[in-house]
């Protein structure tokens, strides 16, 4: 919805930043020249096959007008990377086989799952969600039920997509979705993914705001000082230094996690 998507990427570019668009593919249709000069890969949220898609979205007509930005972009791009994301909530928590469906009929490299953040202030929700509204997108104990088969289905006939990718998560991860709900409504007690996002990330908000990971408190704001000042201060040290992600409450409940190898990290810029 930027009034200059292709400006603000170019900007970007030339620092040498890689791009990564994460989108509801609304308006990817008429944006796709810009974006396949300007991004490197593009994540598409599907939140279902089309009915149940348009019925999350609230806007008609919703997953056709992903196809078709899906499709202006494998045309101008037939190589670029489109991936989806799926947000397990109420609504679609039974439909996770049909999502899949509907990942291949859109032509993606890939499709993944999460589970609904319901409880944290992330994503400009201060304060968090009241109860009711929770109550409106997590599944209660039924739904948790069907979610648990639905994964085991899953699971069980779609090895192949698991094993070759096509599903990000393991087995494992995705039995994980269903644990945390579980959780959440006391049934398990919460367990923290295995994450160090805090130490390999950081967080950089629309305003200029700083946080070592989507879900805890901010560090310091980029119109004050400096990324890199703020995320070598002694306040941001010592948070890092302190974190124990398995028994901190906020991780507990973490809907995610970043969790890269040594092997794999480059040089970062703070401790």
């Amino acid at each position: 919805m930027h009034t200059d998507l292709g400006a603000l990427s170019r900007l970007l570019r030339a620092e040498g930043i890689r791009l990564t668009l994460l989108t509801a593919g609304l308006l990817l249709e008429a944006q796709a020249p810009s974006i396949a000069k300007t991004i490197d890969d593009v994540i598409v949220s599907v939140d279902g096959p089309p009915e149940i898609h348009d019925q999350i979205r609230r806007v008609p007509r919703a997953f056709e007008r992903l196809a078709c930005g899906v499709h202006a972009l494998r045309k101008l791009r037939p190589d670029m990377m489109i991936r989806g994301r799926s947000t397990v909530q109420k609504a679609n928590c039974t439909h996770l086989r049909g999502t899949i469906k509907a990942a291949r009929r859109l032509g993606l490299d890939s499709i993944s799952f999460l589970a609904a953040d319901v409880t944290s202030e992330a994503f400009n929700r201060p304060g968090g969600w009241p109860v009711k509204r929770q109550d409106t997108v997590a599944p209660g104990p039924d739904e948790i039920a069907a979610l648990k088969q639905e994964v085991e289905f899953l699971i069980q006939r779609h090895s192949d997509d698991i094993a070759s990718g096509f599903v990000v998560e393991s087995a494992e991860k995705l039995r994980r979705i269903v644990r945390h709900f579980r959780a959440q409504i006391g049934e398990l007690q919460p367990v923290a993914p295995n994450c160090n996002a805090p130490w390999v990330s950081a967080v950089v908000e629309a305003d200029g705001t700083v946080r070592p990971c989507f879900f805890h408190r901010p560090f310091g704001n980029i119109h004050e000082k400096a990324l890199v000042d703020i995320l070598n201060a002694d306040t941001a040290i010592d948070f890092r230094r302190r974190l124990d992600i398995r028994n901190n409450p906020v991780c507990q409940k973490c809907v995610c996690s970043l969790h890269v190898s040594k092997e794999s990290q480059k040089a970062i810029p703070f401790a």
